[in-house]
């Protein structure tokens, strides 16, 4: 059986001794890249900490700026990379030149996305079959992976059946 998590539930609780994990790694990641660890780019950090279900970089700026009104969108795009290059936050590129993010507070989990095409609701799947497929399918070809995602593209079946979906805000 396939345990389907919505976003409004996290594969791993938001703890926080894991909100300040992910800080100090996001400091140090900062720090490593001759970063300054300003006020405006700690208040992305908890703005994007305070979410429940995934966000765009608009919706984080909207969420960092009531924390910290001096924080420029400029300054958040310019956070991002750094955000998940550093591994707290995890990014899923759902097309359409759309990027939602959510914190990562465990990078050992393994994780698939399903996106209604409908909403742009996006659901997350825990799928540790993906680090031993990827293993499997990489060794055979005499590679090793450095990353992989499972993504799928779905249509709501509510939607089509009734014209309405629960998901649709």
């Amino acid at each position: 059986m396939v345990d389907i998590i919505e976003t409004e539930m996290r594969l791993t609780p938001v703890t926080p001794e894991a909100i300040e994990s992910a800080r100090q790694k996001f400091r140090t990641h900062l720090a490593a890249h001759g970063l300054r660890i300003t006020n405006q780019r700690l208040a992305i950090f908890d703005a994007a900490f305070g979410q429940a279900e995934h966000f765009t970089a608009e919706e984080l700026l909207a969420h960092a700026r009531a924390l910290d009104e001096s924080v420029s969108r400029a300054t958040v795009y310019r956070t991002l990379p750094h955000l998940t290059g550093s591994g707290v936050l995890r990014e899923v590129d759902i097309g359409r030149n759309l990027k939602y993010y959510l914190p990562n507070t465990d990078s050992t989990a393994q994780v698939a996305q399903v996106i209604c095409v409908d909403c742009d609701k996006i659901f997350e799947i825990s799928a540790p079959f993906m680090s031993w497929y990827g293993n499997t399918v990489s060794s055979k070809l005499g590679l090793t992976p450095v990353s992989q995602r499972l993504q799928v593209s779905a249509t709501c079946d509510a939607l089509k059946a009734a014209g309405a979906c629960k998901h649709r805000a």
